[in-house]
């Protein structure tokens, strides 16, 4: 049968490969077993041919990677719950890490994760969103590609250096604004985000990947780190979720999943996510499971997810919860409400008498109609329950089938270095500084000959006429007017300056131009 063995109940429980891609929920306080579950899923996944995608918060999930120790009680619980083939074995996992660190680095780049996330990653305010986006805009006009952070900063040192011209044509920007942004850049610096943008970008199709054996790939993403900084690993799967519901084709329902997504601790996912971005990911939920995606939260309530999104998850595994406070107990009543009522259950009731290992399960049969509610014993996983040793995890890294493809950075060229060769020709081209300065001194001397000669040959008609009716003391006054004396200048000197200015600076200012068009005007997209 093309099903996956959840657990026992009165009869065994399973979920229909035909109904995994309409998402999921794994929920319970900490310490009820809902990290087995989630290993014990992705385990069946992977022997079904399905790739996974699982955020390792904790650090715990990394067992998969290993073969479990053979238990009396994990036997005793397998032949109870009817596991004929149970055994242990590891499975077929690749080790991803945004730093690059516990796993192959996993990157994007600046124009793909996008303005709008990009402004959540950093913080920014509606204000500082908007210049955002005319930074974007303004690398697109210019054919300027933004890959890492370096060319990020460079661009907004590029719209620093010319805010008058670009609030003119994109929009007011202010210099708090600008500066702010910078600030919040350099900070996403320090938390890692220098190691998350760049190349190579991740290609979708290594996270669907099957091994020789026809076994699902489990891709496992060290997210102990990430997670101190959670604006970045929700900005993170909100990306990754884009990308895939933008570039999977149409499947309608598949017979099982192409790929199955568990985000474990989803509640970050939604803190602090403005409305525009939650009405995204509502619609990302509602369409992906049509390009064959399914995706299981992972988290301690049921109502850490939105309602609107908490209602598309059809397969739900629901761990005990203690109703200690107002909290707890209006989260046992959120989960009782959740679940197709069995007439022999008080599901509200149950969910607090849970035992480790047990769960509240009801999954979607044919359909797509949920099953009642049973309270089941979870099948146990195979692997180890636990994390493995940072040695054994080198080891399952040096075997991985795409290490050689991202372990090495590239940089190629983008807008950091186009930007600084621009600032570089202009500063030390010697023709361009050269034919300024001449087109500057030619006009300034030509206009200061003319005025200079105009005004003498006025002068000197003037007091010509007025030699035969004037004293020798007028005539010595007109010309300290016209052309000064050792403590003033006079107005032939002024009128020549000012000419000399306006000619020289309009003038110079259309050559140099035609000079950098010359140079910079053959640039294009890379």
């Amino acid at each position: 049968m093309n099903t996956l063995l959840i657990g026992k109940g009165e009869q065994q429980v399973h979920l229909n490969l035909k109904y995994a891609n309409r998402h999921g929920l794994i929920a319970g306080a900490t310490g009820t077993g809902k990290t087995v579950s989630l290993m014990s899923l992705a385990e069946g996944f992977s022997r079904q041919g399905v790739p996974i995608f699982i955020t390792d918060v904790k650090g715990d999930i990394s067992g998969l990677a290993m073969a479990g120790t053979p238990n009396e009680k994990l036997l005793q619980r397998a032949a109870q719950i009817g596991i004929e083939d149970y055994h242990n074995e590891a499975n077929p996992v690749v080790l991803w890490d945004l730093a690059g660190v516990q796993g192959h680095p996993l990157r994007t780049t600046i124009s793909e994760i996008g303005p709008t996330l990009l402004s959540r990653i950093l913080e920014l305010n509606d204000t500082q969103s908007g210049i955002l986006d005319i930074v974007f805009q303004l690398a697109d006009d210019q054919g300027l590609l933004l890959l890492d952070l370096d060319d990020l900063r460079a661009m907004l040192a590029l719209v620093a250096e010319e805010r008058k011209e670009v609030s003119a044509k994109y929009g007011l920007i202010s210099a708090q604004s600008l500066a702010a942004i910078q600030r919040s850049v350099l900070g996403l610096e320090r938390d890692g985000g220098k190691d998350f943008f760049g190349e190579p970008a991740l290609q979708l199709e290594d996270l669907m990947r099957t091994n020789l054996q026809g076994r699902g790939i489990i891709n496992l993403l060290a997210a102990n780190k990430l997670i101190l900084t959670p604006r970045l690993y929700s900005s993170f799967l909100l990306w990754l979720l884009s990308e895939l519901f933008e570039n999977l084709p149409e499947v309608g329902d598949p017979e099982k999943p192409k790929l199955v997504f568990f985000i474990d601790e989803a509640h970050l996912l939604f803190e602090g996510c403005p409305p525009s971005l939650l009405k995204r990911v509502e619609q990302i939920m509602r369409l992906i499971r049509s390009k064959g995606v399914g995706v299981y939260f992972c988290s301690q309530f049921p109502d850490d997810v939105p309602g609107e999104i908490l209602g598309q998850l059809g397969n739900r595994v629901q761990h005990a919860l203690r109703a200690y406070t107002p909290r707890d107990q209006k989260a046992v009543k959120t989960a009782a409400e959740t679940f197709m009522p069995n007439p022999k259950l008080v599901v509200s009731e149950v969910i607090s008498q849970l035992g480790v290992g047990e769960a509240l399960v009801s999954m979607l049969a044919e359909k797509g109609v949920p099953t009642m509610v049973e309270c089941a014993l979870i099948a146990p996983p195979r692997c180890r329950m636990g994390p493995a040793t940072s040695e054994e995890l080198h080891q399952v890294r040096a075997q991985s089938p795409i290490g050689g493809k991202y372990d090495h950075s590239i940089n190629r060229e983008s807008a950091y270095e186009l930007l600084n060769q621009r600032r570089t020709g202009v500063a030390t081209s010697n023709p361009t500084s050269t034919a300024s300065d001449t087109a500057s001194d030619t006009a300034s001397d030509t206009a200061s000959d003319t005025a200079s000669d105009t005004a003498s040959d006025t002068a000197s008609d003037t007091a010509n006429d007025g030699q035969t009716g004037q004293k020798a003391e007028e005539q010595g006054w007109f010309s300290e007017l016209i052309f000064g004396n050792k403590r003033r200048q006079g107005l032939a000197e002024t009128l020549s300056k000012q000419a000399a200015r306006t000619v020289g600076s309009q003038l110079g200012k259309q050559i140099l131009r035609g000079i950098l068009g010359g140079m910079l005007g053959k640039s294009s997209r890379r």
